[in-house]
């Protein structure tokens, strides 16, 4: 055998490229069909890591975070039928959100194929339409290649899912195969459209640049604050672009969304797509410019005045040496008037996030919990209204720290978040804001935390009801059903039973001392805090 080839039963091979493609840990719930893949990790020098949860959503779940986090993409592996079956709204999730993961599915054998084995289904089909590929790799020959294609493509601009599964008498099988490269690829960008954008920028007497979750996922973070800060532009962050401007920075003009959006006579949006949360791309009568970190991802509804899709560092990078070869462009009356406007807001939220309101405004939990929040922390969100309310108080201070199920809205995705998070950031402060809602579809994996020593936060606003969608349902119909939930539920016992800790907090003044409580335990809690049910969030748009 050559230096660059392995060889070992499937299992093995597949550890093997993962590991050559910086995997670090492997997300599964236990099935007999993917034996040979744990066979692998315990054989591998070093082992990999063997994280096991207690449903399958929640290991694709923590896999598609990890590759949110660590921009290495995230290994899940699930058994034959309903253990794939129950990993899609993950995966379709990070299709949605351009998110690197990489999820190997059993697969009934194929010497029986056909005459009714154990879950035979024939799983790639099902997959494809939310995933960039779905294959099955038929023979242990097929088993190396087909790996490395799978984390070739997931790590590859534009990023996001890969599936594969292994007929299980495959899966035991031997063979040889080439060793992983362990790299992806990028798209270069049109330098003509790039220096057709920087004339546009420097034209513009009042721009808006917003930054998306690519500018994470694409490295290119060091390049975006460059930009801002040398020029001066005022920025607007969503997904994981959040952090990239740190909180508290002068151009951050977040808390005045509204202002600069309607103001702006050139919206520069990076990033991320011109969706649902983006108006659609149309921000009153500014002209509206795509930066994507690949052609396909750039909007075709939206009518652009230019786009550009490729390696957004050398986008960022290219776009401010075009504009300071020329008369640097002077936008500081613009900044200036957005500044008091996220001035004026600072002093209007106060208000909320000091209330002394019984039931406990969900605002009050923000007051309490964001001085809290290390610069390093890692904040997840899991809800609806209540973690509307995490978008307008939280601004991360470094990037990389800011986790939503993004365009996608799926609920559930919490817990498996959190424990990517704790194994990816050991040193991080982990918080995890869960609405009582969501917690219903995961909180059984605290028994995961706890079982795998992973302290993690918990703060939950309970107001015992689908919030996001009690009080649109009564605007439409004037009464609502099917959007209640038990009152005032312990769910902080729940926590409990499971090995970790917890309390209920119902007075807004015992907020922080039970904040300070959970960080200190050592040990997931629950901060179970009883709010107003009639406080909503007051949202521009319902998604439509």
């Amino acid at each position: 055998m050559s230096e660059t080839e392995i060889t070992g039963h499937s299992g093995e091979l597949a550890v093997s490229v993962a590991r050559a493609h910086g995997v670090e840990t492997m997300f599964t719930l236990s099935g007999a069909h993917v034996f040979p893949m744990y066979d692998g990790a315990v054989k591998a020098d070093p082992q990999m890591r063997l994280l096991d949860v207690r449903h399958e959503q929640t290991a694709a779940f923590a896999a598609e975070a990890t590759g949110k986090l660590t921009r290495v993409p995230g290994l899940a592996v699930l058994t034959a039928g309903p253990g794939v079956t129950n990993g899609i709204s993950a995966i379709a999730q990070a299709q949605f959100a351009g998110s690197p993961m990489v999820v190997v599915g059993g697969r009934a054998p194929q010497g029986r194929w056909g005459t009714g084995s154990l879950q035979e289904l024939d799983q790639p089909p099902i997959i494809a339409p939310v995933a960039k590929s779905a294959k099955t790799l038929m023979t242990a020959a097929d088993v190396a290649g087909g790996m490395d294609e799978a984390f070739t493509l997931a790590r590859s601009s534009h990023r996001g899912p890969v599936f594969v599964d292994v007929p299980m008498d495959e899966f035991f099988n031997s063979s040889t195969g080439a060793a992983a490269s362990g790299t992806g690829t990028r798209v270069e960008p049109d330098p003509a459209a790039i220096e057709g954008v920087a004339r546009l920028l420097a034209e513009a007497q009042r721009p808006v640049l917003i930054l998306g979750t690519d500018v994470w996922a694409d490295h290119a973070e060091e390049a975006a604050l460059r930009f801002v800060e040398d020029l001066g532009v005022p920025t607007l962050t969503n997904g994981m672009g959040r952090g990239v401007i740190p909180g508290g920075h002068r151009s951050l003009v977040t808390k005045a969304r509204k202002a600069a959006l309607s103001g702006a006579d050139l919206v520069v949006v990076v990033g991320t797509p011109l969706d649902f949360r983006l108006g659609y791309g149309v921000f009153g009568d500014a002209r509206v410019v795509h930066v994507a970190d690949s052609p396909g991802q750039v909007s075709g509804h939206a009518e652009l005045a230019a786009s550009v899709g490729g390696d957004l560092t050398t986008v960022l990078d290219g776009l401010q040496a075009a504009i300071e070869r020329g008369s640097k462009p002077d936008w500081r009356a613009w900044s200036d008037e957005l500044a008091d406007q996220v001035r004026a807001a600072v002093e209007r939220d106060a208000a909320l996030l000091t209330a002394e309101a019984d039931p406990i405004h969900p605002a009050r939990i923000y007051g309490e919990l964001v001085p809290r929040l290390a610069d390093d922390s890692v904040v997840i969100g899991d809800g609806g209204d209540f973690v509307s309310f995490a978008g307008k108080y939280v601004e991360p201070k470094r990037p990389g720290g800011w986790l939503d199920p993004g365009p996608y809205g799926c609920l559930g995705a919490g817990l498996g978040a959190a424990i990517a998070a704790r194994i990816a950031r050991p040193s991080a402060q982990v918080t995890l804001l869960l609405g009582d809602g969501a917690a219903g579809f995961s909180l059984m994996d605290v028994d995961t935390l706890v079982r795998h020593d992973l302290p993690v936060v918990m703060v939950m606003g309970n107001n015992s009801a689908w919030g996001l969608e009690k009080g649109p349902m009564q605007m439409l119909y004037g009464y609502d059903v099917v959007a209640d939930l038990a009152q005032r539920t312990p769910y902080d016992d729940v926590v409990k039973a499971l090995g970790g800790a917890g309390e209920t907090v119902t007075d807004p003044k015992q907020i922080g001392p039970a904040l300070d409580r959970a960080y200190a335990a050592g040990v997931p809690y629950l901060v179970n805090v009883i709010t107003d049910v009639n406080e909503a969030y007051p949202r521009n748009t319902f998604g439509i």
